[in-house]
């Protein structure tokens, strides 16, 4: 397998890009390649402790930045290490691309190079989301790549995300539930209204496992392995999620060092607080894969250290060896039969990409 690695793309690439590499080259057998500038990928290498058999790097000229406009920057930016690393999969030179830069660049790359599968009409971001208490993590999709959705495409989302929880995550026979403000199949918007009816019809005929709407409050708790709603919602709950967390933390930090016994407290704790940091952190879970497109690109954070690339390599060997880019082909086939015809056009005036 040859893991190709978007180098320049990320608040903090290459360092910590490189030095991700560097630490999963010691723990995959497989070749992981870092497209971008050269000279400054071999000089980070060189400060790290690496498997040089595991490690390859192929120079990339331009750099696609947070304030390109994405289709714009695939388009101009033939040799950015991120159009670079994706021609390199179209053309079976790579299996998986990994990129944490611009997010609109990335999904925007992935569907006007790679192109989509079959009929699904919008790619959708999955997003690896901890159920604290479970001790566990189930998948949000999607996560921010449609702000708004029709039925058709919270099928395939729903689909696509089942496939992505059991072959990946680890997470057998996957339930599956709909975002929306009330239990109760009569809830919500017309388009959630019809979803519910899809899903349902796709749990008789198809067999998927859905559980029926679930309300925000219960996303945390793990009621559902797959949680399915439009990139608005799930960027909300995504968002809300993340700054709660942090907000805690906070308090329990203000909390134990109130005082001097807040403080033995604490110390007695710290064990057992460092875990609950780390269930908190996004670094631990890996990349945001980008659903419905014809090869494995997941999309890691931004801001990520080198931890996060770490996971997301680790984390993504499954994603080719379980092949599920074939079997996602293979369900989107069976809801299409559930349809009973193709999608409207895709991409039309009410999709908003990232």
């Amino acid at each position: 397998m040859r893991i190709i690695l978007d180098g320049m793309g990320g608040d903090n690439a290459p360092g910590e890009i490189v030095k991700g590499a560097a630490i999963a080259s010691k723990l995959v057998k497989h070749e992981i390649c870092i497209v971008g500038d050269e000279e400054r990928i071999k000089k980070e290498l060189s400060k790290n402790d690496h498997e040089p058999k595991n490690i390859s790097v192929l120079h990339a000229s331009d750099l696609i930045t947070g304030e390109d406009r994405p289709v714009k920057a695939i388009r101009d930016k033939k040799e950015s290490s991120l159009v670079k690393g994706l021609m390199m999969v179209k053309r079976g030179e790579g299996d998986m691309l990994l990129s944490a830069g611009n997010s609109g660049a990335v999904m925007t790359g992935g569907l006007l190079l790679l192109g989509r599968i079959g009929n699904i009409d919008r790619p959708a971001l999955g997003s690896v989301y901890p159920f604290i208490l479970k001790g566990a993590a189930g998948l949000l999709i999607d996560a921010g790549a449609n702000s708004e959705c029709r039925p058709n495409s919270l099928l395939y989302f729903a689909a696509m995300g089942k496939l992505y929880a059991e072959k990946v995550l680890g997470c057998p026979n996957p339930t599956v539930g709909l975002v929306n403000m009330g239990t109760e199949p009569g809830k919500g918007s017309t388009t959630l209204k019809e979803t519910y009816r899809l899903l349902s019809e796709a749990k008789k005929q198809k067999g998927m496992n859905f559980i029926g709407n679930i309300e925000g409050r219960d996303v945390p708790t793990g009621i559902a392995d797959v949680i399915v709603c439009d990139g608005m919602t799930g960027n909300v709950i995504l968002k809300l999620t993340e700054g709660l967390g942090m907000s805690i933390m906070g308090l329990m930090s203000r909390q134990f060092t109130s005082s001097t016994s807040a403080k033995i407290g604490a110390a007695l704790l710290l064990p057992k607080l460092k875990e609950m940091k780390a269930a908190f952190n996004y670094n631990e879970y890996g990349g945001a894969p980008i659903l419905g497109i014809k090869a494995p690109v997941i999309k890691i954070h931004g801001s990520s250290n080198h931890g996060a690339v770490v996971s997301t390599i680790l984390k993504a060997v499954p994603y080719v060896e379980e092949n599920v880019i074939g079997e996602i082909e293979k369900a989107a086939a069976e809801m299409d039969e559930l349809l009973g015809q193709s999608p409207e056009t895709p991409f039309d005036k009410d999709c908003a990409i990232i």
